[in-house]
């Protein structure tokens, strides 16, 4: 279908690696005015292939999927075909998912309780040089720019090797944040807050709790209060 300005189509590309989803994204997208379908892809390798054979207008990319996934070829995408945009269709909107994403070049991220006329929208906006964020996501990032950031140092002046997620995550830790506590303030889930500790603690050699937090003071993280 022809958009209602009388431009073309907006050629598409879905990327995901649940068959069941892939085949019910397509088949919503052909109901709708202004986009046409022209592959789809199980996982990001086959997706950035798809995107060099294809040349597609945009690419509804997933992000958790097997081999490469969303954030990869995202990555991949925006570098080697620039004229492809990128919008995320996942089930995911925490902040590990969320900010990857971005910085690897999408343009578009909504979540799959998105509508029809919501992804029309998106790549409307997209292609028209706009973000195309859905409602929550563009809270979040605003509720995000809003927040004191607990650690600032710039990464390439971590200690130990530490990501800048793994200095927040260990900061956290010596004001006493619990892992679900933390998990609230960084809006990710208790698991990968796990994951964070269980990789400080291996970089590190911290053994327990009270030890990342004299590290937390040692390296200058956190500053003892002012007398």
């Amino acid at each position: 279908m022809t958009r209602e300005d009388g431009k073309k189509p907006a050629r598409v590309v879905v990327a995901d690696d649940q068959t069941v989803v892939r085949e019910g994204i397509v088949m919503l997208l052909g109901l709708l005015p202004g986009i046409e379908v022209v592959g789809a892809a199980g996982d990001g390798d086959e997706a950035v292939k798809l995107v060099a054979e294809l040349a597609p207008d945009v690419v509804l990319m997933d992000l958790r999927m097997p081999r490469c996934d969303g954030v990869e070829a995202t990555r991949r995408i925006r570098t080697e075909h620039p004229g492809t945009q990128v919008v995320v269709l996942t089930t995911f909107a925490d902040d590990d998912s969320l900010f990857p994403a971005l910085r690897a070049g999408a343009r578009g991220y909504l979540t799959k309780d998105a509508g029809g006329d919501e992804i029309v929208r998106a790549v409307e906006s997209v292609l028209s040089g706009e973000a195309g964020l859905a409602p929550s996501i563009q809270r979040r990032l605003l509720e995000r720019l809003s927040e004191p950031e607990p650690w600032a140092t710039p990464a390439d002046q971590a200690p130990d090797g530490l990501t800048a997620r793994e200095c927040e995550v260990v900061v956290l830790i010596a004001e006493g944040l619990s892992n679900q506590e933390i998990a609230r303030r960084l809006h990710v889930s208790t698991a990968t807050v796990k994951t964070h500790i269980n990789n400080l603690f291996a970089k590190t050699g911290l053994k327990d709790r009270a030890q990342a937090v004299r590290y937390a003071y040692a390296k200058g993280l956190v500053r003892p209060p002012a007398k």
